[in-house]
């Protein structure tokens, strides 16, 4: 029998930005990984933890609530917190492939990775939209996962976004559909049962603009900024569901590649960017002609970022968090379903 951990000397710097809960947590967590604390020893209440170390017993509790939430510890009602048995809880392998490298991709994927916690080990792979890359990819570890989970997007012809090719395709079919999970993009080029969830760019952008119409309106020009040769290409439903709302409201509408230098603003325009670098430029010149964001020109940006919501940006996005922590859940249940993932309209000053 494991003997009850004694004694926990935890490292906690004083004057550290770290909040000591986290320090307390990532200590006791070093011990365990590094197998100072042994799988299945008890360790001391919150009362001993606290007085022992000097701190409070609210720091002692969230430090505990860390280490159950990091799956390194597990609560027994009126007996304590034991250590758990990490190897034993690892029981599949996942295959994450992702089309580029970006903050929205990466939120996703840490979404998933938090959700499925030590109940998996997921592998991130990227293929930068490359039709080869991403079947090379495939064919080498199609024997070495338990699961497979792309998103799939792909340069075209003329550098255009396409969402599947043959050679692709065929590929995909090559994956067994238990194992199948596809995010972000559509999934009815695949034949079988299997998991997705997925954005419908057309209807998303026109639905999401009809909740924020009304702001939309006060402005004579429309403008969309569609980076129709970009290096990462944006699904064409994106541009045919901005074209759909400002025909179906009767506005008028013009579609640029880029947001330029010394862009021509005439009075009351509004702006959709795709690219971020479009959005800096935007707001750059907007500051340089003195004109005010949300009175003379406005901005709407597409995807949310934190820097945005900093920054007092109206945007239109998809909940990136909540599709990786339902691919994660639908992987963890065994559930085979297509799930249209949420879309929002979030306003705020800009426009």
């Amino acid at each position: 029998m494991i003997p009850e951990t004694e004694h926990i000397i935890v490292n906690i710097k004083e004057h550290s930005s770290v909040p000591k809960f986290i320090q307390v947590a990532n200590s006791i967590a070093a011990d365990i990984e590094s197998g100072i604390i042994k799988t299945g020893q008890r360790l001391p209440s919150i009362n001993e933890l606290s007085d022992k170390n000097s701190m409070s017993r609210d720091t002692a509790e969230k430090a505990y609530k860390v280490l159950r939430d990091r799956y390194l510890v597990i609560s027994v009602k009126g007996v304590g917190n034991f250590v758990r048995d990490i190897n034993s809880d690892i029981k599949t392998d996942v295959f994450f492939l992702i089309n580029k490298p970006s903050s929205y991709k990466m939120e996703v994927y840490n979404a998933f990775v938090d959700t499925i916690g030590l109940k998996g080990r997921v592998n991130m792979y990227i293929y930068y939209c490359d039709e080869q890359l991403f079947i090379n990819s495939l064919k080498k570890n199609i024997n070495n996962y338990n699961y497979f989970i792309i998103m799939p997007h792909f340069i075209g012809k003329g550098k255009s976004h396409v969402n599947y090719t043959p050679k692709v395709i065929k590929a995909i079919e090559a994956i067994p559909k238990e194992k199948l999970v596809i995010l972000d993009n559509s999934y009815s080029e695949i034949s079988g049962t299997f998991t997705a969830i997925y954005q419908d760019y057309k209807k998303d952008i026109a639905q999401a603009l009809e909740e924020g119409v009304e702001k939309v309106k006060k402005y004579k020009k429309f403008i969309l900024v569609y980076p129709s040769k970009s290096l990462f290409p944006y699904p064409k439903a994106v541009l045919q569901g901005f074209v759909q709302f400002c025909k179906k409201h009767q506005m008028d509408f013009e579609v640029l590649d880029e947001i330029y230098p010394d862009q021509e603003f005439d009075s009351s325009e509004a702006y959709i960017t795709l690219e971020d670098s479009d959005l800096v430029n935007l707001i750059q010149q907007i500051r340089a002609k003195n004109l005010t964001m949300g009175v003379d020109v406005g901005v709407i940006s597409y995807n949310e970022t934190p820097l945005k919501a900093l920054l007092g940006i109206t945007v239109i996005s998809t909940d990136f968090q909540a599709m990786g922590d339902q691919a994660a859940k639908l992987l963890l249940s065994g559930k085979k379903e297509f799930i249209k993932n949420p879309f929002r309209y979030i306003e705020r000053n800009s426009l």
